[in-house]
């Protein structure tokens, strides 16, 4: 069965809530002499605030290296402040083909590949997750958050999970790296970790092992207890990597050959992998921890658990790509679904999937979501779109601007630091100070 959720003339983009955190939204900039003016060859004087930022970190010896690129509409040329060296002491410099683990960045990828399928009729947006999966019919739901998974905690589902609640982190799902108690336990279990950090342990961050493939990740996931009822809670989430099963499904081809074929080769991301080749390993950055005021490497480039095929191509959190190829997504969707004249997805697909679409029966109260608007895998602020990475990357597309605009270093956990919450701020604050708006 074929199901549409808009068409390409009048696609039903929902209102799209205030505020500003991650991604800055507000203002009406789009009639200001942007273009060369904003993004000169001394790009730190256009942006003196995020230069200044950055360059203290890496005086400071806080990180290896930390890069703020910027983009205007589709020029295709982008404007980057910071450096650094690829690794703590070493003389190979970063500079925007480096590749950085985006972590959850990949989760926008995703979501836009899942809206295009949901352009095309492949599936809906409020059709029913067991329609595809069919092992999500019946899921029990705890009583008590976090608490116990014995059956007088448990209760049924009111309601089904939807293919919304999965881009939105709405479904109810727990996360391996969010949940306490018993939930974790069992994620642990049962190989429910949707990413990874290093080949050695890590104090707090723990080593269970894998599910062997996508399709084993999601018939596990289905055993173990939802933590909310669907719809009613925003709580991040395996939403997007359950998404992978369910692309793939839909598809009938592994996830990460739809995303090569739909996403990644059409917009010209050719830095973009779920595995590094050996050939790539002379530009791929260092991974470090900050531990008590320390950096301390975590995952070195030359032996880097990147080098090696994942249990299964992580859609929530598993790519590795440069700043260049991911501004070249972040431009695709200011081109409303076309790059370079080529058009990769439709411009329903992009214009819904970076819009409010929360569930009307969600709470936000408490989350990181609170106050803002919620779209396929990204969070919507104003006019604006996009999402960070646990290892301190952010990016952001904010299409009353027509500005793109990325911050891209390595350090865990991403909390170490206020840079990446601030980055935003940042940028709002060159853009007022430069302008007077």
């Amino acid at each position: 069965m074929a199901y549409t959720q808009f068409d390409e003339g009048g696609f039903s983009r929902r209102s799209i809530l205030k505020g500003g955190a991650l991604v800055a939204g507000g203002g009406m900039l789009a009639t200001l002499p942007f273009g060369s003016a904003l993004l000169a060859h001394d790009v730190s004087e256009a942006w003196p605030r995020v230069a200044a930022e950055i360059e203290t970190y890496l005086a400071e010896k806080k990180v290896a290296n930390m890069i703020a690129t910027f983009g205007w509409k589709q020029d295709d040329h982008v404007h980057n402040v910071g450096g650094g060296t690829l690794a703590m002491g070493g003389t190979t410099q970063a500079d925007i083909n480096s590749l950085y683990r985006i972590y959850s960045m990949t989760k926008p990828i995703t979501g836009m590949l899942a809206m295009q399928l949901i352009s095309e009729g492949k599936m809906g947006l409020d059709q029913p997750l067991s329609d595809i999966l069919p092992a999500f019919a019946n899921m029990q739901v705890q009583k008590e958050y976090d608490g116990a998974i014995t059956e007088d905690n448990l209760e049924p589902a009111k309601s089904p999970i939807t293919i919304r609640h999965l881009l939105t982190h709405t479904a109810g799902l727990g996360y391996q790296i969010v949940q306490q108690g018993p939930i974790k336990d069992e994620y642990d279990r049962l190989g429910l970790v949707a990413g990874q950090v290093s080949r050695v342990p890590i104090p707090g961050m723990g080593m269970a092992q894998t599910a062997e493939s996508l399709e084993l990740f999601a018939d596990r996931l289905a055993t173990v207890p939802l933590v909310y009822q669907p719809g009613t809670t925003w709580s991040y989430s395996v939403g997007l990597d359950l998404m992978g099963r369910v692309i793939e499904v839909v598809e009938g081809k592994p996830f990460d050959q739809v995303m090569q074929e739909r996403i990644l080769g059409p917009t010209g991301m050719t830095s973009t992998f779920f595995t590094v080749p050996q050939s790539e390993v002379g530009r791929f950055t260092t991974n470090y921890a900050v531990f008590g005021g320390k950096v301390i490497p975590i995952d070195p480039a030359a032996s880097s658990i990147y080098l090696d095929k994942p249990a299964f191509p992580f859609s929530g959190a598993g790519l590795v790509s440069s700043p260049r190829d991911y501004d070249r997504f972040l431009r695709m969707l200011l081109g409303k679904g076309m790059i370079d004249g080529n058009r990769v997805l439709s411009e329903g697909a992009v214009m819904v999937g970076t819009s409010n679409i929360l569930p009307d029966t969600v709470d936000l109260t408490g989350s990181w979501t609170e106050g803002h608007g919620y779209g396929a895998g990204g969070r919507v602020v104003g006019c604006s779109y996009g999402w960070g990475g646990a290892a301190g990357t952010a990016a952001m597309v904010d299409f009353k601007r027509g500005l793109r605009a990325q911050l891209f270093t390595q350090y865990m956990p991403s909390e170490a630091y206020p840079i990446q919450g601030k980055f935003s701020e940042l940028v709002e604050a060159d853009l007022a100070a430069h302008y007077g708006v």
